[in-house]
């Protein structure tokens, strides 16, 4: 049997499912990937928000990385919940002594319902260690204000927002208009020099719980298997368009996306195809 591609995500886990490590492994099945993964929080959340989170020890989460790259390896990995300064210090000690490749910053600050997933004082550890190490950093409108201070109200805004989280470090920024108003879902992907929009229709639904979290293990998991960063991200943005069109309602709240949904429509994990 040929060896599947393998990724890590090292993100919080979600007692409700439907993002963080949960999201990471279904995402990551779907692609027909090996998914792996290190902890850093325990959330407790359901459909309707996050009721609290506990953060594991610094030394955890980095041993948990250490054992991965040390024995399986790594061809991709992507970082979700950090929580704190410290859990960050150590993520980026691990990615640059293991020399982890396709590194894909998702900063997470905020769940959907906006209770908050990233202590103050981590942010400046996530701008100025963990940033630059990014092969490519995704952040929503949130979370381009939180570590730039540009504010994005409009499409014609996702450039400046792009080119103000590049100067932080990462080879790739994908500055993702999805909380934007408008019948269009409109990111921008910046190299540092040229930007591509990428639109797809939005689609009318109230449950896009770990939207954020699927995106970015779909960029992952598709750098892994060997696309380049442009045909990974138009990939992957197809993916969550699809699950997002097959999300359902679960609980009180705000329900998941389908990371099922190629194969509920018999398709095969083909991150190529999108």
């Amino acid at each position: 049997m040929p060896v599947p591609a393998r990724v890590l995500t090292v993100a919080g886990s979600d007692s409700g499912g439907g993002a963080g490590i949960q999201a990471d492994l279904k995402t990551f099945l779907a692609h027909g990937v090996h998914g792996m993964s290190a902890i850093t929080a325990v959330t407790v959340q359901n459909s309707i928000g996050v009721q609290g989170f506990y953060e594991l020890e610094p030394r955890a989460v980095y041993e948990q990385i250490e054992s991965v790259a040390t024995d399986i390896g790594v061809d991709a990995t992507k970082t979700g919940m950090l929580a704190s300064a410290a859990i960050v210090e150590a993520v980026a000690d691990a990615c640059e002594r293991f020399a982890l490749p396709n590194l894909v910053v998702d900063p997470v600050a905020a769940s959907k319902h906006g209770d908050p997933l990233l202590r103050p004082e981590a942010v400046q550890a996530l701008r100025e260690r963990l940033l630059p190490l990014a092969a490519v950093a995704t952040p929503n409108v949130g979370e381009v204000r939180l570590l730039t201070g540009v504010q994005v109200r409009g499409r014609g805004d996702l450039e400046a927002a792009a080119r103000a989280v590049h100067e932080l470090g990462p080879r790739w920024v994908l500055a993702k208009g999805g909380h934007l108003p408008g019948d269009q879902a409109v990111d921008l992907l910046w190299d540092g020099t040229d930007g591509i929009e990428l639109v797809a229709p939005r689609v009318d639904t109230p449950h896009t719980h770990g939207t954020g979290c699927t995106l970015a293990s779909a960029i992952a998991a598709n750098l892994a298997v060997g696309l380049d960063m442009v045909a990974a991200v138009r990939a992957a943005k197809r993916y969550l368009s699809g699950a997002i069109a097959g999300a359902f309602p679960l609980g009180k709240g705000i329900g998941p996306t389908d990371h099922a949904w190629r194969f509920r429509a018999g398709l095969g994990p083909h991150p190529e195809a999108g």
